[in-house]
C-alpha cells in the first residue's frame, strides 16, 4: 500500500512537473551517450537534483520579479497566468537538459532560449524600453535564480554542501549562464553577493511584481485539497528572501511563527517530496 502511494504521488508530481513528454525527455536526458557540460560528481547536479529546487524555484521568482524590465517582460511575455504550469514547465526542462543531458543537447536548449529572448522587446508602464536578450538584465535573472536556488539547498537540502562546494555550484551555473548570453557571471558566493547588491538601486516592487507576487503565492492554479501543502512550500520561499525583497513586496516577517512553524513545515514537505519522487528499492531478490 504505501509503495502504491508513493509511485502515485511521485508520478503525479513528474507529471506536473515535466509535463506530458516527461518521462521521454527524461529518457532523452539521461540515457543519450555523449559528453555532458557537467560530470557526476559536481555541485549543479547535486543542487539541481534535490527536493529543495521546489521551494527555491518560488523564491527564484519572487526575487527576480523586483527587477521591473524583468518583470515587464515577464508580464508582456510569458503567459505566466494562463499557463503557469507549461512554463515550470519548460523551465525544468531546460534546467535539466543543461545539468544532465549531452552537450549537444545543452547547447541546443540555450540556443532554442537565446533565440526566444532576442525576439522579446517592449517598453514598460513608464515607457522605459526593455530586451530580453540584455546581458545585464539576463545577469541579474542568472543572479537572482542561483542565489534562490543556494538558499534553498543549503536550508533543505538532503545533504548540503560545504563553502567550497557551494562555490562551485555558482561556477558550475555561471557555465550555463554565459552560453545564455551573461556578461561576466559571479563564479563563487562572494561574487554573487556582491552581484546582487550592485542590483539593489534598479529594483523595485512595481504593480506587476506585487500582482505576480499575489498569484503565486494566493492563487494557484490547483485544486483546494492541495492548496495546503503549496502554501507551506510558498511560505518557505518568502522565508528565504533577503529580507530587503520582503520589504519591498510588503511581506512581513514574524520571526517566531517562521522558525516554530514554517521552516519546520519547509523541511516536511521537502522529506515528502524526496521521498515520493525517489524509486523504491527493488526487493523482489534474486529469481
Amino acid at each position: 500500500m504505501l509503495t502504491a502511494v508513493r509511485t502515485q504521488l511521485g508520478g503525479a508530481l513528474f507529471r506536473r512537473v515535466a509535463g506530458p513528454d516527461g518521462p521521454a525527455t527524461r529518457a532523452r536526458i539521461h540515457e543519450t551517450p555523449g559528453p555532458r557540460w557537467f560530470a557526476p560528481d559536481r555541485p549543479i547536479r547535486t543542487v539541481h537534483g534535490d527536493a529543495s529546487m521546489f521551494i527555491g524555484g518560488l523564491s527564484a521568482l519572487l526575487l527576480q520579479s523586483l527587477h521591473p524590465l524583468a518583470m515587464a517582460a515577464v508580464a508582456g511575455h510569458s503567459g505566466y497566468r494562463g499557463d503557469p504550469w507549461g512554463r515550470l514547465q519548460r523551465t525544468s526542462t531546460f534546467l535539466a537538459v543543461t545539468t544532465y543531458g549531452t552537450s549537444a543537447d545543452a547547447r541546443r536548449a540555450v540556443d532554442h532560449v537565446r533565440a526566444i529572448h532576442e525576439r522579446i522587446r517592449g517598453t514598460t508602464s513608464r515607457g522605459v524600453p526593455y530586451h530580453a536578450a540584455d546581458p545585464h538584465l539576463l545577469g541579474w535573472v542568472h543572479a537572482a535564480e542561483t542565489d534562490s536556488f543556494l538558499r534553498a539547498h543549503e536550508r533543505f537540502g538532503a545533504r548540503p554542501l560545504d563553502a567550497a562546494g557551494y562555490d562551485g555550484y555558482v561556477a558550475d551555473t555561471a557555465r550555463v549562464a554565459e552560453a545564455l548570453g551573461v556578461s561576466d557571471p559571479p563564479r563563487d558566493r562572494r561574487q554573487l553577493a556582491e552581484r546582487l547588491t550592485a542590483y539593489r538601486n534598479e529594483l523595485g516592487a512595481t504593480p506587476e511584481a506585487r500582482a505576480a507576487a499575489r498569484f503565486l503565492l494566493f492563487q494557484p492554479p490547483l485544486p483546494l485539497a492541495v492548496r495546503p501543502f503549496y502554501g507551506g512550500l510558498a511560505a518557505n520561499a518568502v522565508v528565504l528572501l533577503p529580507s530587503w525583497a520582503r520589504a519591498m513586496l510588503w511581506l512581513p516577517r514574524v520571526p517566531v511563527v517562521e522558525s516554530l512553524t514554517v521552516r519546520p513545515t519547509g523541511q516536511a514537505l521537502t522529506r515528502a517530496i524526496r521521498w515520493a519522487m525517489t524509486p523504491p528499492p527493488d526487493r523482489s531478490g534474486p529469481a
